[in-house]
């Protein structure tokens, strides 16, 4: 096989590139064998003919694989791609947003998650139907969940993907994503979030090992911390020209707090403006919480919490020093200055740095470990995409399907979400040209910036919701309808006035040029904040019902509802009548006398989690347990649960004040 292949290395002469060798094709076969056999594996694990059991894995899962599923489901390809890109292109102040995520993982699970399992609440949206009644804050948020899923999410973990792909293969762009995007939906669609978690698992464990071998790898290559410390603000590109500061590596590249006014990341902004989208995202996002509500229990909950925490300090070592490491080592192709060389590189004129990880990937490992390491990427970018895929096909089938259909029967429901999942597959697949012409050089803080426009007037109003009990409808909507005018507004004027190239004039508009994405986070969460405070406060209190084991004050009351609330919901959904004799009947008819369309619909409905038999006889909206039973935890192990939320919360204030 031929292993190598022509590649300009940045100064004009072609160099032989690393390609796949046959063992790396085996270990990637080896890889989706696996991950198939655990996805089949799974759909015995679990009830999948059930809304609770498709859509929450029959809440029946123990802390480790919740654990990993939440930290699958947060780093997709996009991340392997970004946070390496980012630290090749600026240092290490982009494992803030890991290290600030790693706090909000914990605050999920000890503040917001009580509230959540004493609900009985499947989606988020669904959350905030019960807590402020009416339909138009529900079906709101269920749109915009999926605008984001849909045009961020997705597309950045396709676009990250296929560049991997592209620069360690040669493959054809569509193939290799159609055919991603085609097997990840079989397991998804079949599965549902159990098949969804136990794979995630698995995924995460390659993640790991994969991530460290090459951080490994790369930092015997460069020769240690102390080297990479000291070569990183070397590493500058041939075509630098003197007098400018374009392809010169920050002088503040190793420390998390920059300066407040001039940096790319103000320290302000990332204590407070960076807090308030990642509580969105860790605290009241579907893809994340859906895995914290699957826990048998709230105490299985928070040790998944802490094994995703414990986790998330990894990322400055697996991915953004090998980024910066790339520099280093490919300095004329990862920091390339020229738009024109950078065209010819990585076909981005905007600049190469998101080539840093994949660069090292086909570089530096040798045969076997490159098609390990392909297989981390294909398990990033798969791992994330069901996440997205299976939650946002929960938000549609309960939060929209329902109100479109109120008599749904659990059949239909159960059919709505699987067949939702291919649509988004199609979107998907849609989507990939126009993420190929995006500016992949700006893609991770692309996402950044769009969170910081969207995410926090939804973050307000469920902070505000959860532990504030005088929060109203009126006061909740018209704070999330204000705030994303103004934050729709910002994002359109950041996409019609696009930041100029290093050492060009910026002409954009004051309020785009001086105030940076993470201070507009922070002013959008106080004006939304002062809407909705100033709004509840002049209209009428909530019922008591509405607040009723939905905030943390009222989590163990035993008054629930409203007699009009909880007739709605009996009426929501009606459970398929199950027809006892058919089994009866098939199992007094030889295998012979049953017709072979019959047999082939009962292989296709089990194939699909979609059989049904006498035992089972579980509505999709059961009773509420009482929350004493809910959120019991035996005192020993809350007590170790907690003593490791210390531990985990002391280690980060030390990783952030030694790397601050």
């Amino acid at each position: 096989m031929e292993t190598t292949t022509p590649q300009n290395n940045g100064t004009g002469n072609a160099s032989p590139k690393k390609s796949l060798e046959v063992v790396d094709i085996v270990v990637l076969v080896l890889y989706f064998v696996f991950v198939l056999g655990v996805g089949v594996w799974s759909m015995w694990r679990t009830k999948r003919s059930t809304v609770k059991g498709y859509f929450l894995a029959g809440k029946d899962m123990v802390w480790w694989p919740v654990g990993a599923s939440l930290f699958a489901s947060n780093v997709g390809s996009g991340h392997f791609i970004g946070l390496a890109g980012s630290g090749a292109a600026s240092g290490i102040a982009v494992t803030a947003y890991e290290w600030n995520g790693l706090f909000c993982v914990l605050v999920l699970a000890w503040l917001f998650l009580p509230i959540y399992l004493s609900a009985g609440v499947t989606t988020m949206p669904e959350y905030l139907q019960k807590r402020f009644g009416g339909k138009r804050i529900q079906i709101y948020l269920a749109i915009l969940y999926l605008f984001i899923y849909i045009f961020t999410k997705i597309s950045v973990d396709i676009y990250a993907g296929a560049l991997f792909i592209q620069q360690a293969l040669q493959w054809d762009l569509y193939v290799a994503v159609i055919g991603l995007l085609v097997i990840t939906a079989i397991y998804t669609v079949a599965g549902g979030l159990a098949a969804v978690i136990y794979t995630d698992t698995l995924q995460t464990v390659i993640m790991i090992i994969g991530a460290l071998i090459l951080m490994a790898f790369s930092f015997v290559e460069v020769g240690g911390y102390t080297a990479l410390y000291e070569k990183y603000f070397t590493a500058i590109p041939s075509s630098h020209t003197e007098n400018s500061s374009c392809g010169l590596p920050r002088e503040d590249a190793f420390h998390l707090f920059r300066d407040p006014v001039y940096s790319d990341l103000p320290w302000p902004g990332v204590l407070v403006g960076m807090t308030i989208p990642s509580l969105w995202y860790w605290c009241t996002d579907q893809v994340i919480v859906q895995r914290s509500l699957s826990a048998k229990n709230l105490s299985h909950a928070k040790g998944g919490s802490l094994l995703a925490a414990y986790i998330k300090f990894l990322p400055l070592f697996m991915m953004v020093l090998p980024g910066m490491i790339s520099r280093i080592l490919f300095t004329d192709q990862v920091a390339c200055t020229d738009p024109k060389l950078c065209k010819e590189i990585c076909g981005n004129p905007s600049g190469c740095s998101d080539i840093a990880y994949p660069k090292m990937v086909i570089e530096l490992l040798p045969m076997g470990l490159r098609g390990l390491m392909m297989s981390v990427m294909i398990a990033a970018l798969m791992s994330s995409l069901t996440s997205i895929f299976n939650s946002a096909s929960t938000i549609f089938t309960m939060d929209l399907w329902r109100h479109i259909r109120p008599r749904s029967t659990e059949w239909e429901l159960m059919i709505v979400g699987r067949v939702f999942v291919l649509a988004l597959v199609v979107v998907s697949i849609l989507w990939i040209p126009l993420v190929q012409a995006s500016q992949g050089g700006q893609l991770f803080i692309y996402i950044q910036s769009i969170s910081s426009y969207l995410q926090p007037p939804v973050a307000v109003v469920f902070i505000a919701g959860c532990f504030w009990k005088r929060t109203n409808e009126q006061g909740a909507f018209w704070g999330l309808a204000i705030g994303l005018v103004v934050g729709v507004i910002r994002m359109v004027l950041d996409f019609v006035y696009t930041a100029p190239q290093c050492d060009q004039p910026d002409t954009r508009p004051a309020v785009v040029k001086y105030i940076h994405y993470l201070y507009f986070s922070m002013i959008l969460a106080l004006l939304t904040l002062i809407v909705l405070v100033f709004v509840s406060l002049i209209t009428e209190p909530p019922k008591k019902e509405m607040v009723a084991r939905l905030t943390w004050f009222t989590r163990y009351s035993k008054k629930v509802e409203s007699p009009e609330i909880r007739e709605g919901q009996r009426n929501s959904v009606v459970e398929t009548p199950v027809e006892t004799n058919a089994p009866d009947n098939a199992s007094s008819k030889s295998a012979d006398d049953v017709p072979l369309s019959t047999r082939i619909k009962k292989a296709v409905l089990w194939i699909c989690g979609m059989e049904k038999n006498s035992e089972q006889d579980e509505t999709s909206a059961p009773p509420l347990e009482d929350p004493e039973v809910l959120l019991y935890e035996k005192p020993l192990v809350k007590t170790i649960l907690n003593i490791n939320l210390l531990v985990c919360a002391s280690a980060a204030i030390f990783m952030w004040g030694y790397f601050g």
